[in-house]
């Protein structure tokens, strides 16, 4: 089938929805690809690298012509009305908001796709474009902060005095919050998040940030893949905390997102008004009214010095790097549409993914899909321990100390009374070595440096009292042992002087 890509008609998008390099895999689907003139010029891709790779540049007349059309933007009304003859679009569509968008493209057994509507299965990753965007829009955030904020992130030490590391709170730890958290550790900012999903606590903690959590023993995770709603208590709890927390962060950046609902109001006016003066509040949840009651579309709102960011094209700001990813995530689709790999798609509705994802087909509305419920993580089941076993365990563990005790009668009984006397001193000297070893503190020393040295200090003491024997041999290896182990603890002491002048100025 022919498939066109038009230039995005939202103001200010740089994205396109298919690169040079995704045009040649599509091609190995059995598709022809059409691309509009000067497509992604702001994604500083050229039409000669469409050329070379296999596209067609034509007007945008002609590439409305495709069977197939891939955009990144929902369509407008002039969009919906070059819609007819059984095309199909693909394409971002939000159809739980855009009620009367779905209504207008019911029509001339056309299809609709919606690349938000992808379900948060296993499976369907490669095709996550919500996931992709968040990723950048979530490390684009904490670009934008640090660009409004008044200081840097990392904490130094320097000639004119010493700056403090920024602190940053990030509300939601899905896609767009790890990977602000990710981010903002690497610039070296003290990371807090919070999330209603205590399973993303490694995660978190992973990244370089400290989770933050209520204590209430409520769990908001749920089998769609989003955070659900939490219970009255759980809101106050959390809302108390944030209060808290404004208090002291300087940076604050929101991810809490409702699918098809407006985003819920987590920083107040009470919280703002705590806030110091310098403060910063990247709202990615702004497409869907924001999660600071201050939040504005697209906007930068300022209040007692505290700079409020509402921008909603985080992921357009980085065009080349969007336009890669959700390019690829086309490109599975794609896949999974052509499972022949000659040109002709199916819409299979049998499939969960591509059901899922279809919310018009064949001109008649199909949204809202089936539920499909992700696997809960599985608890881990304690192992109850068999007291049969134990008794075993605990025969077999005196069973060697028998045997010992029977080997040193034996030994008793019919070796020389000198032997035992030696012996006896042997033993306890190897006990008391032992416990002096062992019980050395590693004090500006690492644990092996320490131990070898006490190590050394014994066969000193050692060789100290064969050093007086009037026996060459013995006065010779006694003198080696003591000239062998001075080498040792001396050599262990400089290069602890030398660890510790690294650390100093």
């Amino acid at each position: 089938m022919e498939i066109g890509v038009l230039k995005e008609s939202k103001q200010q998008e740089k994205r396109v929805a298919i690169t040079p390099k995704i045009v040649s895999k599509i091609k190995k689907l059995g598709h022809t690809v059409r691309v509009e003139k000067g497509l992604g010029l702001d994604a500083n891709f050229y039409d000669s690298q469409y050329i070379e790779a296999g596209a067609e540049v034509l007007d945008a007349d002609s590439v409305w012509t495709s069977d197939i059309i891939l955009k990144i933007n929902k369509p407008n009304d002039n969009d919906v009305s070059k819609l007819d003859n059984n095309k199909t679009l693909i394409s971002f569509f939000s159809p739980a908001v855009n009620s009367d968008l779905l209504q207008s493209c019911a029509k001339d057994k056309i299809n609709v796709l919606s690349m938000d509507s992808v379900p948060r299965i296993s499976r369907a990753q490669k095709m996550d474009a919500l996931s992709s965007m968040a990723n950048i829009a979530g490390s684009r955030a904490v670009i934008e902060a640090a660009h409004n904020f008044g200081r840097f992130f990392g904490g130094q030490i320097t000639a004119a005095g010493k700056i403090p590391p920024a602190k940053i709170l990030i509300i939601g730890a899905g896609v767009a919050g790890l990977s602000a958290i990710g981010t903002a550790s690497s610039l070296g900012a003290i990371v807090t998040a919070f999330d209603t999903r205590p399973e993303v606590k490694e995660q978190v903690e992973s990244l370089g940030g400290q989770f933050l959590t209520v204590n209430l023993d409520e769990d908001g995770s749920s089998t769609d893949g989003y955070a659900k709603t939490m219970s009255k208590e759980f809101i106050d709890a959390e809302m108390a905390l944030f209060k808290e927390q404004c208090k002291d962060v300087d940076i604050i950046i929101t991810t809490a997102l409702i699918p098809g609902k407006e985003a819920p109001k987590l920083i107040t006016q009470e919280m703002l008004d705590v806030m110091k003066p310098g403060s910063v509040i990247v709202d990615l949840a702004s497409q869907q009214g924001g999660n600071c009651v201050l939040c504005k579309r697209d906007e930068i709102v300022e209040y007692n010095g505290i700079k409020v960011i509402g921008y909603t094209d985080l992921p357009s700001r980085l065009p080349s790097q969007s336009s890669e990813l959700y390019a690829n995530n086309l490109y599975h689709i794609l896949d999974e549409l052509t499972p022949n790999n000659d040109g002709v798609v199916d819409i299979n509705m049998d499939d969960d993914v591509i059901r899922g994802m279809t919310v018009v087909k064949d001109g008649e509305i199909t949204f809202p899909p089936p539920k499909i419920e992700v696997s809960a993580t599985p608890k881990v089941e304690e192992k109850k321990v068999e007291p049969k076993k134990e008794q075993i365990q605990k025969k077999s563990s005196i069973l060697p100390g028998i045997i010992a005790l029977s080997v040193l009668f034996l030994v008793g009984a019919f070796a020389p009374e000198s032997f035992m006397n030696h012996f006896t001193v042997f033993v306890l000297s190897c006990f008391i070595g032992y416990m002096v070893i062992w019980n050395v503190t590693a004090s500006l020393h690492t644990p092996l440096m320490s131990v070898t040295n006490a190590v050394s200090s014994i066969i000193i003491i050692g060789a100290l009292t064969q050093v007086s024997s009037t026996d060459t041999v013995s006065l010779v290896l006694s003198g080696l042992a003591i000239f062998i182990a001075s080498i040792n603890i001396f050599g262990g002491f400089a290069v602890t002087k030398r660890m510790l002048g690294m650390f100093k100025k």
